[in-house]
């Protein structure tokens, strides 16, 4: 087995789902171990080491979110993503606040579960950011001692609110904001609930970032749940569906 092989614990309590996750995982050089039930993988995770752990929501037994809590009591910076339903959105939010580092939702493809787990994986390894360095992402410049937002080099005049939102996102690349835990940072916990007037600073957010507002690269919105801001690795993985897309389009028929 190759020593640097991502270790993935896969925890759900649907055999069928486990069976097909287990051979595409291996293929492509994961190291899987399986638990069936919340207290099973917390069992593992106490006996071995682990670098993401893929977790069901719904499960018997102390259940995901439970099993989430206990984990975070012990591996804080341990990646975990959650896999839930599409209602789940109340469960997803719960997970994030929690300290989920993503989630993804069934059914969902092999290539987009892949992709979460190397973002997670890459995101905890990667070396921590001196909180006054500019965060550049594709197109867009922050530069926090400054305070000032610059796209293609030009400046973007932003509001303090505004510029208070893009940096919450931009710091946080890649993982999910809940609408809750930005308007807590921007506007004081008393507005966790004006997710409306949120809204509304991200559409003109968007007017000031974005090429086309109404298709943002960015910006993007998890519904229901919250926004998160677009990493390199999401902006390549985007840009290289796009050729793939226009290079389909251009063949004969």
């Amino acid at each position: 087995m190759n020593q640097h092989a991502i270790r993935v614990l896969v925890v759900d309590d649907e055999a069928a789902i486990r069976r097909a996750l287990r051979p595409p995982l291996a293929e492509l050089g994961f190291q899987v171990t399986e638990a069936s039930r919340g207290e099973e993988a917390l069992q593992l995770l106490h006996a071995g080491a682990y670098d993401v752990v893929l977790l069901d929501i719904n499960m018997p037994g102390i259940g995901g979110i439970e099993t989430l809590r206990r984990i975070r009591a012990f591996a804080p910076r341990l990646p975990v993503l959650m896999v839930t339903v599409r209602e789940g959105e109340e469960e997803k939010v719960e997970a994030l606040e929690l300290g989920a580092d993503d989630y993804i939702t069934k059914p969902f493809s092999i290539r987009e579960l892949i992709a979460r787990i190397r973002t997670a994986h890459r995101r905890v390894h990667a070396p921590v950011r001196a909180e006054d360095a500019p965060i550049e992402i594709g197109e867009i410049c922050l530069n926090p001692v400054r305070r000032t937002v610059t796209k293609r080099g030009q400046a973007a005049h932003l509001t303090r609110k505004e510029y208070e939102i893009l940096y919450c996102l931009m710091s946080r690349a890649g993982r999910v904001v809940t609408y809750a835990r930005l308007l807590t940072a921007v506007w004081g916990p008393n507005c966790r609930e004006e997710v409306e007037y949120l809204r509304t600073f991200v559409r003109q957010l968007r007017k000031k970032i974005e090429d086309n507002p109404s298709n943002p690269v960015y910006l993007l919105t998890d519904v229901y749940v919250g926004y998160r801001f677009a990493d390199a690795q999401m902006l390549q993985d985007k840009a290289d569906e796009e050729a793939a897309s226009a290079s389909t389009q251009g063949e004969p028929s």
